[in-house]
């Protein structure tokens, strides 16, 4: 998560806390926001701090660790101009108008290196944007969303990261009674491609461009003074999808509700709901219990994706071009390179999980074999992929495996490398540990039901070196033995 700095704002004074908001997204077009203070709760505890995550923010993390009425929205930081923001997005294909229906934005943290970074927080009350909904969240859900996405952090993959998770004394009815949280979510920003739809079906022009000129400057200023801007933000944005999604798949994460309003234009992992990471290797995993015909299932995510930024580059098309046919003639052929971008950072991803340095044309083939083979032995995703690194002896009972082995081996001495280096390079890219799901559901189940913190906390220090083999680590690498379908995650709102 490295934000590009924007220009400098005026000069702020950091607060004793170490508070140093700007709102240069409150300063965008009125139809984008509405500010609105967070609404109180009733008795609000800091259940877990992310000491590392706030130092590196240049907060001053030893006092904001017992502030657990600023993480509920009962008081507000120095410096703090709270506000809902609009966006719309296709859900399941279905556009809708949405917004932050239980988040508000609290500003922009400027840190000591320059960079800016959105703190949001989730379950902070109704909003406008609510839609009957009653604004809160889950202790459950807000604790998942800390665990997966520091996992993510830690296994190198672009995603907002969680700050503070605090209980507010309140309960909130979902199939059952729950006891309430908020979230502190921190983002590169939270502009979504479901922004640029909001913008877009408000047939807003000025909006619009307010919109991508804004974040061309914060995500991507070398492109600000492009020939096309538009065009270079759109492919810009396409590239990172490409290369996030890629870093999905090679490590068997399942996002679980990839509508256009959680596709964010920084190019991170956003909106942590019903995700979860595979065990047994099968392209058509989906744990998700509203995905029931598999839309958002591993192996559509490519191509879900390629939909979403087509969707982007429909809001676009006042900004591409003045003749609308062009513009649609522009917008095409950026989307079109998509699965060609896409590929690419597959194939390079793969590459390094099988330690291979160089390129050679039967390279998608061998990776293509050994997934068919999981696929069809229900051999474990990441438990494989960190084993070939280790097997010193092929399984002789296994034919079709030993047959792929003797290939990969014949590949791998195509290129200079040493054996050591090939080791080194698949243990760097074949993480260890995942968030296996059954662990998460240990932590949680602990966390909510007995008040245990203890379960989480020894399973976030296991997911903070994912490449690391050792002792403690061996129980946190079984899967969960469930049958295939038996494990069904929920969005939690």
């Amino acid at each position: 998560m490295k934000p590009a700095p924007m220009s400098a704002p005026a000069p702020i004074t950091p607060s004793p806390s170490g508070w140093n908001l700007d709102h240069s997204y409150a300063r965008l077009p009125a139809m984008l926001h509405e500010h609105l203070e967070p609404t109180p709760v009733r008795e609000p505890r800091m259940v877990v701090f992310n000491h590392p995550l706030a130092q590196s923010l240049g907060l001053n993390a030893a006092a904001l660790a017992e502030q657990a009425a600023i993480f509920a929205g009962n008081e507000l930081p120095d410096g703090a101009s709270p506000l809902a923001q609009a966006y719309a997005g296709h859900q399941y294909g279905h556009f809708t108008g949405l917004g932050d229906g239980r988040a508000i934005l609290l500003g922009e943290q400027l840190t000591p290196a320059g960079e800016r970074y959105d703190v949001q927080l989730k379950g902070s009350g109704p909003t406008p944007f609510s839609r009957r909904g009653d604004g809160r969240a889950a202790l459950g859900p807000m604790l998942r969303e800390y665990i997966i996405s520091e996992a993510m952090h830690a296994l190198g993959i672009p995603t907002t990261r969680s700050l503070a998770v605090v209980t507010t004394g309140e309960k909130v009815f979902r199939q059952e009674s729950l006891p309430g949280a908020v979230l502190t979510r921190i983002a590169a920003s939270h502009i979504r491609g479901g922004t640029f739809e909001w913008a877009a079906a408000h047939g807003d022009k000025a909006a619009l461009q307010a919109l991508a000129d804004h974040t061309l400057q914060r995500h991507y200023p070398a492109l600000v003074g492009a020939a096309a801007p538009y065009l270079a933000l759109l492919e810009a944005v396409m590239e990172r999808q490409a290369a996030l999604i890629a870093q999905w798949q090679c490590v068997g994460f399942i996002h679980g509700v990839m509508n256009t309003d959680n596709v964010a234009l920084s190019g991170e992992t956003i909106d942590y709901g019903p995700c979860a990471f595979m065990d047994a290797f099968d392209p058509a995993t989906v744990f998700s219990s509203i995905d029931r015909n598999g839309r958002y299932a591993y192996g559509n995510q490519p191509q879900i994706a390629q939909w979403n930024l087509a969707r982007l580059a429909e809001a676009l098309l006042p900004l591409l071009h003045a003749d609308e046919k062009q513009a649609v003639e522009l917008a095409n052929a950026a989307i079109e390179g998509f699965k060609t971008t896409f590929e690419g950072h597959w194939l390079t991803g793969f590459r390094a999980k099988l330690g291979l340095f160089t390129k050679e044309a039967e390279d998608r083939a061998l990776i293509e074999s050994l997934l068919t083979w999981m696929r069809d032995q229900k051999a474990d995703f990441t438990n494989t992929f960190r084993s070939l690194s280790t097997i010193e002896t092929v399984p002789q009972e296994d034919p079709a495996f030993a047959a792929w082995h003797a290939q990969w081996q014949a590949r791998l001495k195509l290129q200079p490398q040493s054996a050591d280096e090939v080791l080194a390079h698949m243990h760097a890219h074949n993480p260890a540990v995942i968030p296996r799901n059954h662990r998460v559901e240990e932590a949680l189940a602990a966390a909510q039901k007995r008040g245990d913190l203890s379960v989480m906390q020894r399973l976030l220090e296991v997911l903070a070196k994912p490449y690391e083999d050792g002792a403690q680590q061996g129980e946190f690498r079984m899967p969960s033995g469930l049958a295939p379908g038996a494990y069904q995650t929920f969005c939690g709102t």
